[in-house]
């Protein structure tokens, strides 16, 4: 099994990227939140799980050991393939996937790609007891995710208005701004790239 591989992006795609290392070029499956940390011509260590199937071999990719033991845990629950695990991973941050299970929430996890009622309650009920471990986005009163806080980015408190008066809710938005705060310090320019991720997502 390879635990990771350290080499230059040699190209990036919707749903992974080409990693050079030793004269191989890997094609290695990413959520956005890695693709995003990506730039093409430049080194960068992923780790890795290797899938296999009876007809491919595939890689899936990680910044972060986070994302990565969330993705294994995802993986580990039946009818959630690498593939639905990647989904979940770019569609809301292991501290805020972590969050909707501790709080019971099964309709933040069926607005997540691929996964609806069902495999909602199973979520809830396999993982309650196995993500301690990990980080948790806090809450705000009415146990909807917490907006990004505007002492960090300032433009984000201004973002978060701007996107709910277009009608998205804060447990949507909240994951978004969430992974996009930090590149953006200028309102409009992070609202257009939310909405640009909405749309993404929603494809």
């Amino acid at each position: 099994m390879i635990g990771y591989i350290r080499g230059k992006v040699t190209a990036l795609f919707k749903d992974s990227c080409f990693l050079e290392a030793g004269g191989i070029g890997y094609r290695i499956f990413i959520s956005d939140k890695t693709r995003q940390q990506l730039a093409k011509g430049e080194e960068a260590k992923l780790l890795t799980y290797m899938a296999v199937r009876e007809d491919a071999i595939l890689l899936y990719g990680f910044l972060g050991k986070e994302e990565y033991d969330l993705f294994l845990l995802l993986i580990s629950i039946s009818k959630v393939g690498p593939k639905v695990a990647m989904g979940i991973l770019s569609a809301m941050t292991p501290s805020a996937f972590v969050g909707a299970i501790t709080t019971g929430s099964v309709t933040r996890l069926t607005k997540l790609p691929g996964i609806g009622k069902k495999t909602a309650e199973r979520l809830l009920v396999e993982l309650k007891d196995k993500v301690g471990a990990f980080s948790v986005e806090p809450l705000s009163d009415d146990g909807r995710a917490a907006a990004p806080s505007a002492e960090e980015n300032p433009a984000a408190d201004e973002a978060v208005k701007a996107l709910m008066s277009l009608g998205y809710e804060m447990d949507e938005i909240t994951p978004v701004l969430g992974r996009l705060s930090g590149s953006y310090d200028n309102v409009s320019k992070l609202v257009s790239a939310a909405l640009r991720e909405f749309a993404k997502n929603r494809e």
